[in-house]
Formats: structure tokens, sequence, C-alpha cells
């Protein structure tokens, strides 16, 4: 056994690489269409994070900020419980899309998921930042 251990670690790399690319040609060659469902997976399980954080005491946001910035006043808690609704209700979006998308054309499923999909998230983002430096600057928060 210890044998075995010393060769992974010692050669493990190289394992990983033609697993991986064992992986890629599977998928290319026999166009499996399993890995359509991956996008579908990794928008569920964010939202369920985002979503399921309403349930406790305190939301993921509410975790991220006051990483950040220490204790939260209450006007800051308000802003991040709102906030992680609007996430939830944008991710969830997010997710159905991916969903939509795994019936329709390869081409389609390869814009959205792997382009679009991100635009939007980045946008989604961009804007609620930009929403949180103007509260900010009118000491809201």
């Amino acid at each position: 056994m210890e044998k075995v251990k010393s060769i992974f670690k010692k050669y493990g790399f190289v394992f990983s690489f033609l697993f991986t690319v064992g992986i890629i040609a599977l998928f290319h060659f026999t166009r499996l269409k399993g890995l359509k469902i991956y996008p579908v997976a990794m928008n569920f399980a964010i939202f369920w994070l985002f979503f399921s954080s309403l349930f406790t005491e305190e939301t993921i946001i509410q975790k991220f900020a006051r990483l950040s910035e220490g204790k939260l006043s209450e006007p800051v808690k308000i802003y991040t419980k709102n906030l992680t609704y609007i996430w939830c209700v944008f991710l969830f979006l997010q997710f159905l899309c991916s969903v939509v998308t795994c019936f329709l054309s390869d081409t389609i499923w390869m814009i959205y998921n792997g382009f679009l999909s991100y635009v939007l998230l980045g946008t989604f983002f961009a804007v609620e930042y930009a929403v949180r430096i103007v509260f900010r600057k009118m000491k809201k928060l």
C-alpha cells in the first residue's frame, strides 16, 4: 500500500491529466449528453446555498459582510437580507435557464452556459456593487 501511495504521490499529476483527457475524449467521441447537466447542478447548488441561508440566523451575504466589515449595524443587516432575496431570485432564474437549454440545441446550450450566463452574473454583480456604493454615500449603510 505504501508503494502505491508513493507512486501516486510522485506521478499524481500525470494520472490526473490522463484521467481528465480520458473523460473529455469520452464525452467528445460518444456524444454523451450528461455533460449538459453540470451547469444545472452548479446553478442549483449555488441557488440552494443562498436560499437555505435565508432560514438561518445570518444569511450568506451577511456572513461575507461581517467578514469584511466586522460588526453589522441594523440597516446593513436589513440590506443584506433583502439582497439575499434578490440574489435568490436571480440565481433561480439562472438555474431555470440552464435547465431549459438542456433541451435545446448544443449551440444554444454552449452560448448560454458557456458565455451568456457569466455575462449576466457579472453584470448583476456590477449593478449590485454600484447600488451598494450609492447607498454607502447616502450614509444608509
